[in-house]
């Protein structure tokens, strides 16, 4: 690990900006960490380590530097042990499998064996995308949540229960990753996490956080067993914490693959758990889960130019609407005045701690863009193997004549609700998505060292899922990312609406950035936050490319968006001028609570030294490691 300097040449061949700001310093408990994690042996257990910030808040960060690999997770357990296989001769994606199982344990609130994962992989330049989403059950019908009113359910009602579960797909889609880019034997992956499960770990602060603050888990006998102490109090920070019955399946799956999960014992207690709830149960059969398959899908890649140097994003294709509605928003924002307006001071001014913050004139045409892209997105995103993309290419959604014609509608005063575009000649049927609450989710990124990346992000949708345990591990409840209404007031179908055997739109937005003209990997990145990843990813993609900030830098800048309603600013984190100023322009604005958890990785040249930058959110509890 290293230092990074004031002034690193990023992105190699880059120009230094004047925005990069203060130096990146690694302070001494972060600094211990790191140095114990690089000195680790063979081994791929991980050892409990203290978690880097408190239980809520704002913590600073030190960005990381390294020279050969490095992984960024979203707890330093789960970073150690995707450290631990990369020192020990592991791939991208060996790092990554044993990153997830250790997520399903320290952090089950946000993903885990019973969730969902989008991943991206790149050997040299060239990328695929790994579909390990959720499906629908065979049983289920495009009426699943509406209620005996004839009205969508409220959110929560559809949540709690066996209803929203969908058939998992992360095991098995890792299972195929794997099989064709792992380099360590497949069990091997496990031990970290079946180790720290059979041996216990400390509670960390976020997880006691969530749960003190948690009204439905407790409600489900397994979960309140495991999650709380006898008087129903969640247990306290630091507490260790077991789980055996994990333990047992991770051990299962490492012997036998995802048979041990989708097959068998595991399999039929999760179809009991699901059908069996007393009073939202769901219609989830053994042929459902034995029936899944991950699918490869083509990644969603685009060109990207920031002069004099041409980029190209590729991110994970429909049904996630994530890679779409960011290349969207930079487009949008490419035929504005946008890159003009450089970063200013904070609400603490030149001395602010936290730095730089973008103004209101940036603000405005960024969020002006973004109501263009959800109207887009809330229109047409959906599964492609149930609905057609427009003009029969989804590519035709970033067609730069179109973006050209969208940015056209930015005006003087907010449209606050912009409406869909015809990207094609070809009409849509469908009927827009109406407003829908998305949450969950956990980032993985990964670079090794024989030149591989990886960039997954994966779920169990709502914070602690649909609230219902089965075998050490929570069942995810993502198919209430399907529209709660099938049709439109007129009768006319919503094309994220629930069929059988569909996958939900998702946000994810797992991206690696690569140099149009060499094919070079320079990044990997993502975030979890619900619809708000795209505004996440969106502000890193800007902050490194355009205003040439290292990850972290880019990581700390504050967090805004607009899902084609009120623009939204991460509270006390902007001088109250921009404010004044975005609500003169006719935006209703709301300051509120932004928690992202971006993680990424870039490459850099430090005193003409290659280097991988690393990444974590300060909002969250993650860290980067490597050599």
């Amino acid at each position: 690990m290293t230092r990074v300097p004031t002034s690193p040449s990023i992105l190699s061949g880059q120009r230094p900006r004047a925005q990069r700001g203060r130096a990146l310093l690694l302070p001494a408990a972060a600094a211990a960490l790191l140095l114990s994690a690089c000195s680790s042996g063979p081994s791929l257990k991980v050892t409990d380590v203290d978690q880097p910030e408190g239980a809520s808040g704002y913590t600073e960060k030190p960005g990381w530097a390294t020279k050969q690999f490095a992984v960024a997770a979203a707890n330093p357990l789960a970073t150690q042990a995707g450290y631990n296989v990369l020192k020990a001769g592991g791939s991208a994606i060996d790092a990554a499998i044993a990153v997830q199982m250790v997520l399903a344990l320290v952090e089950p609130q946000s993903s885990g064996v019973g969730g969902g994962a989008f991943l991206l992989h790149s050997a040299g330049d060239k990328v695929e995308a790994y579909d390990g989403r959720e499906v629908a059950p065979a049983a289920a019908t495009e009426n699943l949540f509406i209620g005996k009113d004839g009205k969508p359910l409220p959110f929560i009602e559809g949540v709690v229960g066996g209803r929203s579960v969908g058939v998992p797909g992360a095991v098995r889609m890792l299972e195929l990753a794997h099989k064709e880019h792992g380099k360590l034997p497949w069990n091997r992956l496990f031990e970290p996490a079946i180790d720290l499960a059979q041996n216990g770990f400390k509670v960390s602060p976020r997880l006691n956080t969530l749960l003190a603050n948690e009204k439905y888990l407790a409600n489900d006998p397994v979960a309140r067993a495991y999650f709380f102490d006898a008087s129903g109090k969640p247990w306290p920070v630091g507490h260790t914490l077991k789980n055996p019955e994990l333990a047992k399946v991770l051990q299962d799956i490492a012997r036998h693959g995802s048979k041990a999960l989708l097959e068998g014992d595991v399999a039929k207690a999760i179809v009991d758990k699901v059908n069996s709830h007393p009073t939202n149960p769901g219609q989830m059969t053994m042929a459902d889960l034995a029936g899944y398959q991950p699918k490869k899908r083509e990644a969603f890649c685009t060109d990207y130019q920031v002069s004099p140097r041409n980029y190209r994003m590729c991110g994970f294709p429909p049904p996630s609407s994530g890679a779409i509605a960011v290349a969207q928003i930079l487009g949008i924002l490419g035929n504005t005045p946008a890159a003009s307006f450089a970063l200013q001071d904070g609400p603490g001014g030149a001395s602010d701690p936290k730095g730089k913050v973008p103004g209101a004139d940036w603000l405005y045409l960024y969020n002006e863009a973004a109501r263009l892209a959800f109207a887009d997105r809330n229109q047409y995103v959906a599964d492609p193997d149930f609905v057609q993309a427009p003009a029969g290419n989804w590519k035709s959604m970033v067609d730069p004549a179109y973006l050209t014609s969208r940015a056209k509608l930015i005006g003087e005063k907010s449209m606050n609700l912009a409406k869909p575009g015809n990207p094609g000649p070809v009409r849509t049927s469908y009927a827009p998505m109406p407003d829908q609450i998305e949450h969950g989710t956990s980032h993985i990124s990964v670079v090794d060292a024989y030149g591989n990346a990886v960039a997954m992000t994966t779920t169990i949708e709502d914070q602690f899922g649909s609230r219902q345990m089965v075998k050490g591990f929570l069942l995810n409840n993502e198919l209430t990312d399907f529209s709660f209404a099938p049709k439109d007031a007129s009768g006319q179908p919503i094309a994220n609406r629930v069929e059988p055997g569909k996958r939900p739109r998702s946000s994810m937005a797992p991206t690696l950035v690569f140099d149009k003209a060499s094919g070079q990997l320079l990044m990997s990145g993502g975030s979890p936050g619900g619809a708000l990843i795209i505004h996440y990813t969106g502000k890193l993609l800007y902050g490194t490319l355009n205003w040439g900030l290292t990850p972290q830098q880019a990581i700390n800048l504050p967090n805004f968006g607009s899902l084609n309603g009120p623009t939204m600013l991460e509270e006390k984190r902007f001088p109250e001028p921009v404010v004044s100023a975005l609500r003169a322009r006719g935006a209703e604005v709301r300051e509120m609570n932004l928690t992202s958890g971006l993680q990424a990785i870039m490459r850099a040249e430090i005193h003409g030294t290659p280097m991988w930058l690393g990444g974590a959110d300060p909002r969250r509890e993650g860290v980067v490691m490597g050599d």
